[in-house]
C-alpha cells in the first residue's frame, strides 16, 4: 500500500502559511475571507488576543487588498445577515472616502436606522478612515436619508449622543420638503417651531413634560429618563414597549415595580414568548440566554416565557442529516466577551457562552449529535442537564485552560467513530498542538478521521475577529464566522453538499449591488 503520509489529500498535508495571535502556525484566510471574518465578528472592541486599534487596521488593510465591489457586499451581507452595526458602518466610510458612487448607491441598504446613521457620522468624522470631515457626496447621502426617513425612524434616532440626531442635523442641513417636516428638524435643534405640526409622539412628549398626568407618549423611555417617573408610568412604557426593549429592560421593569402588576407580567411574558415578535427583532439565541442570565428577581412566568423563546428560536434552526459531532472551546480565551471589551460597554455574554447555546441548539435539533467540549485536551459534560439553556449553562461552566483544536477529531478516532459531519466552535487560536510538521495537527487529525469515513464533512466556527484557522476550505472544510442565525443555514448547506452556497466568500458574492 502506498505512504499515506506522502500521496494523502492536497489540503491535508499542505503546510501552514501564517502564525496565529497565540503565535502558534496557522492557515491564512484569503484577503477576502478575512474581511468577512472582521466584519461578521468584530465589533472594534479589545478581544482576548487583539486590541480595537489593531483590528480597526486590519479591516482597513484588508479593504485596500480587495475590489470596493466586495467590501460594498461585505458591507450590506455583515448588516443584513450578520446583524452587525459597527464593522458595517465602518466599511461605508471607507467607501464614502475612496468609492463615494459605490457607497452613495448602496448607502441606505446598510445604513438602515439612526443608530447605524450616528455610527457612519461618527467614523467617518472620527479621521480613523482618510478624510475628518464629511464633505460634499457624504453629506449628500445623510440629508438623504433624514429627508426620506419616517417620523417614526427619526424618532428613534433621538435616543443617543456623540453625535446626537441634532447634531447631524446642524452637520448637513437637509432640507424639507413639507412644513411638518421642517418643523420637525427644527424641533430636533432646538428651535421654536409650530408644535401642532410634530408628529403626534412628539407632541405627547411636549405635553407629558408639561405635565406629567397625561399619557406616557409612545416613545423610547430614554427620552424620559430625566423626569421623575412613577411605577405607574412604567407600567404604561412596559405595555408600549417592543419586544427588544423588553428583552433588555426586564432588570429596569423589576426595579420600577413593573412586576407589581399581574396584568403587565402576563402581558410581558406573552410578548416575550411571542414566536412573530422573536422573528421580527432578529433575536439571536445568544441574546435570549443574556436575558435569562442577567435578570435578576423576575417573575417565574417571565422566567419561563423567556425560555420558551429560546425553543422558539430553537426550531427555526435547520436539522441536519446524518451523524454529527459538535466540538465546543471551553479554554480560558473563550472567557472574551463576545462582542469585545470596552469601558463601560461590554457584552455579558463571553465566547464560551456562545459556543454553548449553539452547541446546545444543535443538539436540540439533532438529538443524536455528539458533544465534546475541549480545552487542552476533551472534557466529560455532565448530560442530564435538560434544556437549551441548561446544556448552554452547563457547556460554559468548564471553562479554562489551553486551546487544542485537534484534540475533539483526534478523541472521535479514538472513540472509533466518523461522523458525517464535525462542527468545531471556537476562536481558533490553537496553540498547544502547534509542534506538528508541515500541516497543522487539525488537518492532520481531519485526515485521519476521514479515512474512516471519506464523505465525512469539517466546519470550523470562528467566534472571534481573526483571520486565521487552523483549517484549510475545501470540498471537505468550511471556515465560516459570526453567531448569528445566518451560521447554522451556511452549516445546513454544507451537511447537503453544498459548499458553493456555504462558503461565506461566495454567498457575499451573490449579493446584487444597488
Amino acid at each position: 500500500m502506498a505512504n499515506r503520509a506522502l500521496f494523502q489529500s492536497q489540503s491535508a498535508q499542505q503546510a501552514t502559511n501564517t502564525v496565529n495571535q497565540a503565535k502558534a502556525p496557522a492557515y491564512a484566510l484569503s484577503p477576502e475571507h478575512a474581511l468577512a471574518q472582521l466584519a461578521i465578528t468584530g465589533c472594534l472592541s479589545q478581544t482576548y488576543y487583539a486590541s480595537a486599534p489593531a483590528q480597526l487596521s486590519e479591516v482597513i488593510a484588508r479593504c485596500m487588498e480587495v475590489a470596493p465591489e466586495f467590501v460594498a457586499k461585505t458591507a450590506i451581507y455583515a448588516r443584513q445577515f450578520g446583524n452587525m452595526k459597527d464593522m458595517p458602518a465602518l466599511l461605508m466610510a471607507y467607501l464614502a472616502a475612496f468609492e463615494g458612487n459605490l457607497c452613495e448607491q448602496n448607502f441606505a441598504r446598510v445604513i438602515d436606522n439612526g443608530k447605524m446613521l450616528r455610527n457612519f457620522v461618527q467614523i467617518v468624522r472620527s479621521g480613523a478612515v482618510a478624510r475628518k470631515s464629511l464633505g460634499s457626496q457624504p453629506k449628500r447621502m445623510v440629508q438623504q436619508w433624514l429627508s426620506n426617513a419616517s417620523d417614526q425612524h427619526l424618532i428613534g434616532a433621538m435616543v443617543g449622543n456623540q453625535p446626537s440626531l441634532g447634531d447631524v442635523i446642524k452637520m448637513v442641513h437637509p432640507k424639507a420638503t413639507t412644513p411638518a417636516r421642517a418643523a420637525f428638524f427644527g424641533y430636533l435643534i432646538a428651535r421654536k417651531v409650530d408644535i401642532s405640526l410634530l408628529p403626534t409622539e412628539i407632541i405627547a412628549l411636549e405635553a407629558f413634560k408639561l405635565d406629567a398626568t397625561k399619557p406616557v407618549p409612545n416613545v423610547s423611555f430614554q427620552l424620559l429618563s430625566s423626569y421623575a417617573l412613577t411605577p405607574q408610568h412604567w407600567k404604561q412604557i412596559a405595555k408600549n414597549a417592543s419586544w427588544q426593549t423588553t428583552r433588555m429592560n426586564l432588570n429596569t421593569f423589576t426595579r420600577h415595580g413593573v412586576f407589581e402588576d399581574a396584568e403587565c407580567v402576563k402581558l410581558v411574558a406573552k410578548r416575550l414568548a411571542n414566536a412573530g415578535l422573536i422573528a421580527k427583532a432578529r433575536a439571536f439565541p445568544y441574546q435570549l440566554l443574556a436575558a435569562h442570565r442577567n435578570a435578576e428577581n423576575i417573575p417565574r412566568q417571565v422566567r419561563a416565557a423567556l425560555a420558551d423563546a429560546v425553543e422558539v428560536s430553537v426550531a427555526n434552526v435547520p436539522k441536519i442529516d446524518g451523524s454529527v459531532a459538535i466540538a465546543v472551546d471551553v479554554s480560558g480565551s473563550m472567557s472574551s466577551p463576545v462582542t469585545g471589551q470596552r469601558s463601560g460597554g461590554s457584552s455579558s455574554m463571553r465566547c464560551v457562552d456562545v459556543a454553548g447555546m449553539m452547541a446546545a441548539t444543535i443538539m436540540a435539533r439533532n438529538p443524536g449529535a455528539m458533544v465534546l467540549p475541549f480545552n487542552d485536551a476533551v472534557q466529560s459534560f455532565d448530560w442530564r442537564a435538560k434544556g437549551v439553556l441548561a446544556q448552554a449553562n452547563a457547556l460554559a461552566s468548564l471553562l479554562g485552560g489551553g486551546t487544542n483544536v485537534s484534540a475533539p477529531l483526534l478523541a472521535l478516532k479514538q472513540r472509533g467513530v466518523a461522523p458525517d459531519l464535525v462542527i468545531i466552535l471556537s476562536d481558533n487560536q490553537s496553540w498547544m498542538d502547534a509542534g506538528s510538521y508541515g500541516a497543522s495537527a487539525t488537518m492532520q487529525a481531519w485526515q485521519a478521521l476521514k479515512a474512516r469515513n471519506k464523505n465525512a464533512k469539517l466546519v470550523c466556527v470562528d467566534l472571534q475577529p481573526y483571520t486565521n484557522s487552523q483549517a484549510v476550505e475545501g470540498g471537505d472544510v468550511l471556515n465560516i464566522g459570526g453567531f448569528s442565525d445566518e451560521v447554522f443555514a451556511l452549516i445546513a448547506d454544507f451537511a447537503m453538499g453544498e459548499l458553493a452556497s456555504a462558503s461565506l466568500v461566495a454567498k457575499i458574492n451573490r449579493i446584487n449591488l444597488t
